[in-house]
């Protein structure tokens, strides 16, 4: 089976660079038969690729030991849907998966576009097939995952099979990392769609908004994806990870970051151009800056270049993907070059208090936040081969960068909505603000009177109540609305209102959760810890809880060794919470892991966690944190993936009467 997937990939490369070659003669030479002959080569790739996929995975079932990956992140006694997930635990295997995914989103795209939009599609498949020929040529050349182990015996090299394999890291076997990985791929690769439909436009000169229709949904599915990845690393981070926290701005976090950033700002600015006909060469701009920052951050995770305990161990691929990046960097810049005055606006800016200059503002904070968090991720490398010592940028660098640059965005989602397109009228400024304003206000001298003085809290709790405010308005003004036009009841006008705009709600329920996040991120201004050493019988207190440890102990299995406590948490005197933190060592691995507590409700966390045991085994080093508001994180993200799913779903059409506009015409993505 091994040989079977090697050959495979082998035709893999040939066939991918065929289509993209053949997509190229199809556009440039308007001949249909072309075009054929790379559709087939990009059908046939998936068939090819989805074979080389199922060949490494029965390789990682079946425990073929003689197989390096396989080796590598396996062994016998691993459950069999580890086995199945090692498929992308290493680099090689998670490369062949970002490699067939491509490959997948090339076929569907194909398929989608058979009979339409064939301008476009030769050029469409040349851009996403290039990628896909890259991408295979790294698995077959450079990170082949069917390498077989050889071992010289008496002089002679010959494959060898070990006793057992060294098993999958233990910090991966948690649901979160089981879906994590693939989730964000699914993120990465997907901006792949828009940049070929955008580099079709830029090559044919089908500059209209033609392109950015087709793509819409595609981008908004692979932003969709990369929000859920970055919200599943962080609740791996904060249960797995056992620091306490769930963001710490890493290198490999922060290169998930970035296409998220470029790619937000463009689902915003994207309006304008459809509505307006402005920001053309800005979101062309934004379209191959999201792809470049995908392919970025798997260069970064691949390199070497950066420490991360999300990265894989330096493989050689770093100047493969430094090579490709800078080829399609100039080859993107020299297109919108060449088409500059196809991509001039229709219209110009009328006022600065109207919604066009709402989303321009918002594209500008997110432009700020990319280059901010590029900056600081990348310095240290910068810095060591400037003057050769490595200067590291640390978490409060980035928080006090992107704290109020957030807070702007956090502002410009409330003030948005209420802004007229082209200007908007004092006497409609007062009238839409003015409650907002003083409900925020007064939200904030309540918190101040209870006791809450920092300025940075007291603002993002202000600005969490002047959107809420404003989004809570805008679906009771127009669930209103439509039950008085159409005689519906209110659950039903409102459930209407919705599927009637999927988008325009969507968006606001994507809003909504954004600043319940906010609100739980803002938690994080009052979090306290303790570290003390503790024994049996013995006790400690951390804000209005007071600890026990009741139990010292530990147990020994084939698998690992497992020290634990079992620790009384009470409040008022009430045993609220019997809390079982544990500390493992695998044997395979070599590697430690903690087992993380948390007694976790809506207004706090108690997040306890095994540092360390003593030599006699008597006494423990135990840490605790203590966390406000991080439940409101979760809670958000689920809000937020929810408007996703609204957002992504096709309008409903009218039928029978026509109901009056419910709102202000408008979307909010």
């Amino acid at each position: 089976m091994a040989d079977f997937g090697f050959y495979l990939l082998l035709f893999l490369f040939p066939f991918a660079l065929f289509s993209a070659i053949a997509g190229f003669i199809a556009g440039v030479t308007g001949k249909v038969s072309f075009y054929k002959a790379a559709e087939r080569g990009v059908y046939a790739s998936f068939v090819i690729g989805t074979g080389a996929i199922l060949s490494i995975i029965y390789l990682l079932v079946t425990s073929d030991m003689s197989i390096e990956y396989v080796a590598s992140n396996t062994n016998y006694s691993l459950p069999m849907f580890y086995k199945i997930v090692a498929l992308w635990a290493g680099h090689s295997g998670s490369l062949l998966l970002w490699t067939w995914i491509i490959l997948t989103s090339a076929a569907i795209v194909v398929f989608q576009n058979r009979n339409k939009n064939q301008e476009l599609m030769p050029f469409v498949v040349f851009s996403i097939m290039g990628t896909a020929a890259f991408f295979a040529m790294l698995n077959t050349f450079i990170s082949n995952p069917f390498d077989t182990i050889y071992q010289e015996i008496d002089g002679v090299v010959r494959a060898f099979t070990v006793p057992d394999g060294r098993g999958l890291n233990p910090l991966l076997q948690h649901p979160a990392m089981i879906i994590h990985p693939p989730v964000l791929y699914i993120g990465y690769v997907g901006t792949v769609i828009p940049f070929g439909f955008a580099m079709a436009a830029l090559i044919s000169g089908k500059l209209g908004t033609g392109w950015i229709k087709i793509t819409r949904r595609w981008a908004l599915t692979s932003w969709a994806f990369l929000t859920a990845g970055i919200l599943l690393g962080g609740k791996w981070a904060y249960v797995e990870l056992g620091w306490g926290g769930y963001w710490a701005w890493d290198p490999v976090e922060n290169a998930s970051l970035l296409p998220w950033l470029t790619g937000t700002a463009y689902l915003h600015s994207v309006m304008i151009q459809e509505r307006k006909g402005m920001l053309k060469n800005w979101n062309v701009a934004l379209v191959i800056a999201t792809y470049l920052l995908a392919i970025f951050g798997t260069f970064l995770t691949r390199s070497g270049v950066v420490s991360s305990v999300h990265a894989f161990a330096n493989s050689g691929l770093g100047p493969a993907f430094a090579g490709f990046l800078l080829f399609a960097l100039v080859s993107s810049v020299s297109l919108m070059y060449w088409r500059r005055s196809m991509l001039r606006p229709e219209e110009y800016l009328d006022s600065l208090v109207s919604r066009e200059s709402g989303f321009l503002f918002n594209n500008l904070m997110f432009f700020l936040a990319t280059i901010a968090v590029l900056w600081g991720t990348m310095f240290p490398v910068i810095s060591e081969a400037i003057t050769g010592d490595k200067i590291t940028v640390g978490p409060p660098w980035f928080n006090n960068i992107m704290v109020p640059i957030g807070l702007a965005v956090l502002l410009l989602t409330g003030v948005g909505p209420l802004l007229a397109w082209k200007h908007t009228s004092k006497e409609s400024l007062k009238k839409s603000f003015t409650y907002p304003t003083i409900i925020s206000i007064s939200i904030g001298v309540i918190l101040y009177l209870f006791g809450i003085h920092d300025v940075w809290a007291l603002a993002s709790f202000c600005i969490s109540t002047f959107v809420l405010f404003i989004i809570s308005v805008e679906f009771v003004k127009g669930t209103r609305i439509r039950a008085k036009n159409s005689g519906e009841s209110y659950l039903k006008a409102q459930y209407q209102l919705i599927i009637k705009n999927t988008r325009r709600y969507g968006g606001y329920l994507i809003h909504s959760g954004v600043v319940v996040i906010f609100m739980g991120i803002t938690g994080t201004l009052f979090n306290s810890e303790i570290r003390i050493e503790v024994g049996e019988g013995e006790s400690f207190e951390l804000k209005d809880y007071r600890f026990t440890i009741n139990d010292i102990s530990y147990s020994i299995n084939e698998n690992y060794r497992s020290d634990f406590i079992e620790m009384a948490i009470e409040k008022d005197g009430v045993i609220v919470h019997m809390a079982k933190p544990e500390k493992r060592y695998y044997f395979s691995s070599e590697q430690p892991t903690t087992e993380v507590d948390i007694y976790s409700t809506i207004k706090e966390d108690l997040y306890s966690v095994i540092s360390g045991v003593t030599e006699d085994e008597k006494r423990v080093i135990i840490q605790v944190y203590h966390n406000p508001l991080v439940k409101l994180i979760w809670i958000g993200s689920y809000i937020t993936m929810f408007g996703i799913a609204v957002a992504m779903f096709p309008n409903k059409r009218e039928k029978g009467k026509v109901i009056r506009k419910e709102t202000e015409p408008g979307d909010v993505s």
